[in-house]
């Protein structure tokens, strides 16, 4: 059956696409690639030598992806300290807490934000605590497992096609129960998933995501339908079906823009958009990357 979409179609759901960016206003915008998220946000920065005021009405955490030596920092009325920062150091600069730095050669890091209400959030889910008092290590604390963290930021955000939404939701969420573990005065340490999904949550969130795959979903937003905490539920999930959730969703979005190319006489750009891609050349990238194949190949 031939399908046809019109302008206002794609003008209503581009539109349906797009999240506020000033959670990250913070951080100039030259800093480097970015995306705004529904629990938050994140930037691959790297910036020359320079200095800032910082204060924010969201928690930032930044890790250093490379050493950069030569670094002044202090938060509130402290005393400013002078030190080298190491790959991995970790920097946690809790909302309405300003801060003061000066650095002297190029630093690279990844930076996350997260509302207070969001981290709120998690912070019940996972750890059953009220609202979290974060507790920022000392400068120079290197953090192995935020590193890693960083560092998949880093790849999905310097990727020539555009960053996946529910990849990078994933990873701010990640970093916030990391943070709530181990940068909190209450934290406790939440009991670990031992299995993947029952078979009732697996087939509701299947059945979710294929009637939902085509606009924005968050990891609490699929998390609910399980009734689990997101980091919970991305464990689990990627045990019952052998992938975490964003390649689960990209690869329900390839299906139906092939059914879509192949069934219908839909240019390549209709396809797109219609399957949850945000352009021609993203469901390109995406397909020849996932599939072997590209759009214009299977159109013939």
């Amino acid at each position: 059956m031939q399908q046809h979409v019109n302008s206002a179609s794609f003008r209503r759901f581009t539109s349906a696409r797009t999240v506020n960016p000033s959670i990250l206003d913070p951080i100039p915008e030259d800093a480097g690639p970015r995306i705004t998220t529904f629990r938050g946000g994140a930037i691959h920065s790297v910036r020359q030598p320079g200095s800032q005021v910082f204060l924010s009405d969201s928690h930032f955490l930044a890790v250093m992806l490379a050493p950069s030596p030569g670094i002044t920092s202090a938060f509130a009325s402290d005393k400013p300290q002078t030190f080298d920062a190491p790959l991995g150091m970790i920097v946690v600069s809790p909302a309405f807490t300003d801060s003061r730095t000066t650095w002297s050669h190029k630093r690279e890091n990844a930076v996350v934000a997260i509302r207070p209400d969001s981290l709120m959030e998690l912070a019940g889910q996972e750890f059953d605590m009220g609202s979290p008092d974060l507790q920022p290590p000392p400068f120079g604390t290197v953090d192995l497992p935020a590193l890693h963290l960083a560092q998949m930021l880093k790849a999905e955000l310097t990727r020539d096609e555009p960053p996946n939404d529910l990849l990078v939701d994933s990873l701010v969420t990640l970093f916030g129960v990391h943070i709530l573990r181990n940068y909190t005065a209450s934290a406790k340490a939440p009991g670990r998933v031992k299995g993947g999904l029952p078979v009732v949550s697996a087939r509701r969130v299947q059945e979710y995501l294929k009637e939902n795959f085509a606009r924005k979903l968050s990891v609490s937003e699929l998390a609910a339908t399980c009734n689990l905490s997101p980091g919970h539920f991305i464990q689990a999930f990627t045990k019952t079906f052998g992938e975490p959730p964003h390649k689960y969703l990209v690869n329900l979005r390839l299906s139906f823009a092939e059914k879509l190319l192949v069934e219908t006489e839909m240019t390549i750009a209709e396809a797109a958009y219609l399957s949850g891609f945000s352009s021609q050349s993203h469901l390109t990238s995406a397909m020849r990357r996932y599939k072997r194949i590209t759009p214009a190949r299977l159109k013939g």
